[in-house]
């Protein structure tokens, strides 16, 4: 068979180099979106069902059996250990989230916001944990081998608020008022400012509620732009 022309030969060079870089290219997954910018203020629960929200547990578990919405505020009853997560990831953005312990006993008295978690869903993932044990609300807790700095020291696993706890007594609401811009985060507790944090090694990522050994409630979680905050 007499050789290929060489035009022939460099266009089928060509499109073997084509279907090698498709092949090759890091597949995209629609499981995995692109962070989004909040381009206003935006309920993320709308106090009637879960839309815009999934689960996860550490077990094969119902999440009817965890997570119920009555009068529209979101109550969990902390078992089995889990979250529910926004199906949107985000960044660069104001997180408030209004919440209050149904009750507090030993060892039934936690929960956490998670910031920038990375998939996959696993109990417990990737992320920064805006700390909800009680009389803890404003520590953070570095999941997953996450980092950030503190006055431009290091830090891994807790970082431990600044001040005293500002939490309202057990059946009252309070507010977790988080922001979160460029690499930087930022906590307050019913408007005191308890924690910042420099350089975060997550920057954007989706953001769950823990179900973790508590009964409490959310009546709100509102995102909205972090710019000029």
């Amino acid at each position: 068979m007499s050789p290929l022309p060489t035009v022939l030969r460099h266009v089928s060079i060509i499109t073997a180099a084509a279907i090698f870089a498709i092949i090759s290219a890091p597949a995209v997954s629609a499981a995995d979106p692109e962070p989004q910018k909040p381009a206003g203020k935006t309920e993320l629960f709308n106090g009637k069902d879960y839309s815009g929200w999934t689960f996860a547990f550490r077990t094969n578990a119902d999440p009817k059996g965890t997570w119920g919405i009555t009068n529209g505020v979101l109550h969990c009853n902390g078992q089995p250990y889990g979250y529910i997560r926004t199906e949107t990831p985000y960044r660069d953005y104001k997180l408030t989230v209004e919440w209050r312990f149904v009750k507090v006993a030993p060892r039934a008295d936690n929960t956490g916001i998670l910031l920038h978690v990375q998939a996959p869903d696993q109990v417990w993932p990737r992320a920064i944990e805006c700390q909800g044990q009680s009389r803890h609300h404003g520590d953070l807790i570095l999941m997953g081998n996450t980092t950030c700095k503190v006055n431009d020291e290091n830090k891994t696993g807790r970082v431990a608020m600044k001040g005293e706890p500002n939490e309202k007594p057990v059946g009252q609401w309070n507010s977790y008022e988080i922001v979160c811009s460029g690499n930087t985060l930022k906590a307050s507790v019913n408007g005191k400012l308890l924690n910042e944090v420099t350089d975060c090694s997550v920057t954007s990522g989706f953001i769950a509620i823990q179900s973790e050994g508590s009964e409490f409630e959310v009546r709100k979680v509102t995102i909205e732009p972090a710019t000029g905050i």
